[in-house]
């Protein structure tokens, strides 16, 4: 279709009669993410977006984030703003108020958020030189955006303005608050719960799970940063450039091994542990976090002995099949469930066993030769994304199992109202390993993601708080380690390529953090799974 020059996207949508129920929130263009600010001055393959899509949603989040914070700000003029964590199915800010936050206050706020989105204000982006921006954050003494584009390195930023209240966001934003059609927001902890629509069900809210355990890791991150004086991209940078890099590689490096000891001195004080069982989904670590919590209860005078849970997959013309009629190898069915049990009963009653092993070319299970029989001072350890699913050991009483939950739970922030996804830590993880040992692209990586994403949720997720402990596997100066690695592959995926546009916003991520030379991380880091030059053998 033929549109006047100059003319922004969703004037194009309202042009081309399109209907769509929860959209157009943004769209792609040229295969590049663009806000419905945007304006068509060439020729241009445009494609709406609605809420379901992963892209749209977050533009739809930080939106909220925009209106959360300006609400904030008129009600506690002085208060500090952070959205900090993802967790029950909504997002966690910290109100720094001056005062304990009360169920009073969480009202106030849900209502001048509605009555915001109710007036159906313009939000405006605005373009401007770095340094001017700069210098309007200085005002208004949002210190962290300050930090994140001083180190940025870039000539022009963009800003956007709600009724003038000024922020930056890394993405775009909705063009009216009255897109806004569904939030929530409730008391949570010392602060607030955002919650947002969910992605399945986009007319209801994401269903509130309870997740303390989970909240809690993300606690004990935050006090570890606090020790190092480290809770944005802002800092990060500012800590590499005035050559502290070796500092935070050691204490984080120090940190995680110390919690690793921890757990595994937690299993040597239960005496009746014969299992335990770590899980965690795609690119957490499980693999090292295992070989790591080994080598710890070996300390402990505890022989550990791994099992692999790939040699009870059942044979190929036995396995479950997925809705496209493709195997499902995810499914916790596609393993021989009453085969495993019976061999894991047996064995903590003291009987020998022959561990079978699969083949996966000819997709049958054979005979290892391999037999066990357990010793008063050896522990099975199972690593794999069901450990934590109780249909995995429903035949194992409770009292012989300790459970691990382990994934990369980014604790850094880009600012304070930008916080940066566990899920980006883990694609960009994968990324590297799938390119360095299966020969894999990014662009094919990014192409399987939502299908990981899918799976996680329905077989790992649900049974993460069963854990009996949780292990975050992010470091804390991950990012600019990964960094270099990271970006040729992610170049690499072409502009034509529907993958483009995933690819492009994580180098755009990536190119707000400074490098740290992956020279200086040990050979027992456990991002050496990942980028290679590990001492432990896979």
């Amino acid at each position: 279709m033929l549109v006047p020059m100059g003319t922004k996207l969703d004037e194009v949508y309202a042009m081309a009669g399109l209907e769509m129920p929860h959209g157009p929130i943004v769209a792609k263009v040229n295969n590049k993410v663009e806000g419905m600010h945007f304006r068509v001055y060439k020729p241009k393959d445009i494609e709406f977006l609605d809420i379901t899509s992963p892209t749209a949603m977050r533009t739809y989040t930080r939106t909220l984030f925009f209106i959360l914070s300006k609400a904030a700000h008129e009600l506690f003029p002085q208060c500090v703003v952070s959205i900090d964590i993802p967790v029950s199915n909504g997002y966690y800010v910290d109100l720094e108020i001056g005062r304990p936050v009360t169920l009073d206050d969480v009202g106030q706020l849900r209502r001048r958020m509605q009555e915001i989105i109710s007036q159906d204000l313009p939000i405006r982006r605005h373009e401007t030189t770095t340094e001017e921006a700069i210098a309007l954050f200085e005002r208004s003494g949002a210190i962290s955006k300050v930090k994140l584009l001083r180190s940025q390195g870039s000539i022009y930023t963009t800003y956007y303005d709600l009724d003038g209240y000024e922020d930056y966001y890394y993405g775009a934003l909705l063009t009216r608050t009255s897109q806004i059609y569904l939030f929530g927001l409730e008391k949570y902890f010392d602060g607030v719960l955002l919650r947002i629509p969910s992605a399945e069900h986009p007319d209801e809210l994401g269903e509130l799970v309870h997740q303390d355990k989970m909240f809690g890791i993300f606690k004990e991150h935050h006090r570890w940063q606090q020790l190092l004086s480290l809770r944005t991209v802002g800092d990060l940078n500012e800590a590499i450039d005035n050559g502290r890099s070796s500092l935070l590689i050691q204490v984080s490096e120090a940190l995680q091994e110390k919690k690793i000891a921890k757990i595994a001195d937690d299993i040597a004080s239960r005496r009746d542990i014969r299992l335990v069982l770590i899980a965690g989904p795609s690119s957490s670590g499980k693999t090292t976090t295992c070989k790591r919590l080994s080598v710890q209860l070996l300390t402990n005078g505890i022989k550990p002995i791994g099992i692999s849970l790939d040699d009870y997959f059942l044979d190929r013309d036995q396995t479950p099949r997925d809705a496209h009629g493709d195997y499902d190898f995810e499914s916790i069915y596609a393993l021989n469930l009453p085969l495993l049990n019976e061999q894991l009963t047996a064995l903590f009653r003291g009987d020998e066993v022959e561990l079978p092993r699969y083949d996966f070319p000819t997709g049958r299970s054979v005979s290892s030769g391999r037999r066990l029989r357990l010793a008063d001072d050896e522990v099975l350890v199972v690593e794999g994304i069901h450990a934590l699913n109780p249909e995995l050991t429903a035949q194992i009483p409770d009292a012989l199992k300790y459970r691990v939950y382990a994934s990369a739970l980014t604790t850094l922030l880009l600012d304070n109202h930008n916080y940066v996804p566990t899920t980006d830590n883990r694609l960009l993880r994968r990324i590297i390993r799938d390119h360095k040992y299966r020969g894999v692209t990014a662009q094919e990586t990014i192409r399987r993601w939502p299908s990981v994403r899918r799976g996680e949720n329905k077989w790992i997720f649900p049974y993460q708080e069963q854990a009996d402990q949780m292990f975050n596997t992010a470091m804390l100066f991950e990012l600019a380690v990964i960094k270099s690695q990271a970006e040729p592959l992610l170049e690499q995926v072409p502009e034509s390529a529907p993958e483009y546009a995933e690819a492009y916003r994580l180098r755009k991520f990536l190119g707000y953090i400074h490098p740290i030379p992956e020279d200086q991380i040990p050979p027992t880091s456990l991002l050496r799974e990942f980028l290679g030059g590990s001492s432990f053998e896979y």
